[in-house]
């Protein structure tokens, strides 16, 4: 057992919840560079796209038997589709991200001669 005597605070006291908060360690808060979320987004569509063009393929099924696939295939092949448009934003938003690296990286350099 232990020899602390428990906390004598009353339930019925107040409570100042609307103090401000301790001075500490400011907080800065960064916001995402440009193009970060075209590439997140691109990265995902690229990805699932294919499986879902798959999956609406094999749900939707085929009539004959004897061609049982082709919905299959269809449903493939326009998942490949949107997933390379998925590509595309992930190239479009590499560029933006690089070119703002450039960017910012050409601001922070100090200027020779001083």
């Amino acid at each position: 057992m232990t020899s602390t005597p428990p906390t004598t605070r009353r339930d019925d006291e107040l409570v100042y919840d609307d103090t401000p908060a301790p001075p500490g360690r400011p907080v800065r808060l960064v916001p995402t560079p440009d193009g970060f979320w075209r590439v997140a987004g691109g990265i995902i569509v690229a990805m699932l796209a294919p499986f879902f063009g798959i999956l609406v393929g094999s749900a939707i099924g085929a009539e004959d038997p004897a061609g049982r696939m082709e919905p299959l295939y269809w449903g493939f092949f326009a998942g490949a589709v949107i997933g390379g448009l998925g590509l595309v934003s992930i190239g479009l938003g590499a560029r933006v991200l690089l070119r703002g690296a450039r960017a910012r990286a050409a601001e922070v350099e100090p200027e020779e001669g001083t």
